[in-house]
């Protein structure tokens, strides 16, 4: 009973995070969506500056503390509608809100972590265990599992609510900074074309932070690339 009452809140996000993803209302953000009610969208902005700003940071806190996947067309929509600066000021904030909210439930829910680890977190542990601090930072900056996982992962290996805190808003804003220009991108693109296409993500706008995510993604298999030259060196000259 106390193990099924320590799990409540995260089996309540859990939830949250089933209906928000049912109930449609991400469909909404989807370009398509975005640009069909764009004039709407600007209009209630500025009709509503604070109301519409807080509601997109409750939004996305909510999508972030959910776990559920699809939080970076939230992003993109953040960008769209507020532009680069900020609309990754806001998701930044939204971010590390809601990675904050999982991060406390999931700890409170695995207690302290007696219990076998999922594959992922035991596969996360030795290097956790070596550099808290950089591998943490490296969890954060490189894309290697879905950040709600991630955050999940953090809590069960017990990462200290300080460097969670800090690795979270820095890696987390470096990822936004992209994703949030994405979105940026698009709504100017559009503004040229009017049409939704492949077309759009030639842009300038939207390509060149198209990349720089590419890369942040390839940059797991260099190092484990560079890892392994460095490892099969050694045992050559030893």
């Amino acid at each position: 009973m106390s193990r099924l009452r320590a799990a409540l809140p995260l089996l309540l996000l859990i939830a949250a995070g089933i209906m928000l993803f049912a109930s449609g209302a991400l469909d909404r953000l989807h370009p398509e969506q975005l640009v069909a009610h764009q004039d709407e969208l600007h209009a209630t902005i500025a009709s509503h500056p604070w109301l519409s700003r807080l509601a997109y940071i409750g939004l996305l806190t909510l999508a972030m503390a959910t776990g559920i996947p699809g939080t970076v067309i939230i992003i993109f929509a953040g960008g769209f509608a507020f532009g680069v600066v900020e609309g990754t000021a806001y998701s930044s904030v939204g971010l590390t809100l809601g990675s904050l909210i999982l991060f406390l439930a999931s700890r409170y829910a695995f207690g302290a972590g007696s219990r076998h680890p999922p594959a992922l977190v035991e596969r996360l542990h030795h290097g956790f265990e070596r550099h808290p601090a950089s591998y943490t930072l490296f969890l954060r900056f490189v894309p290697v599992a879905p950040f709600g996982l991630i955050t999940v992962c953090l809590a069960w290996l017990r990462c200290p609510l300080w460097l969670f805190l800090g690795a979270t808003w820095l890696g987390g804003t470096v990822a936004l900074i992209f994703e949030t220009s994405i979105g940026a991108g698009l709504g100017h693109a559009l503004q040229e074309s009017d049409r939704i296409g492949l077309g759009l993500f030639l842009h300038r706008e939207v390509l060149l932070p198209l990349g720089a995510i590419a890369l942040l993604a390839l940059l797991p298999l260099l190092i484990g690339h560079f890892v392994r030259r460095r490892r099969t060196a050694h045992r050559a000259s030893g």
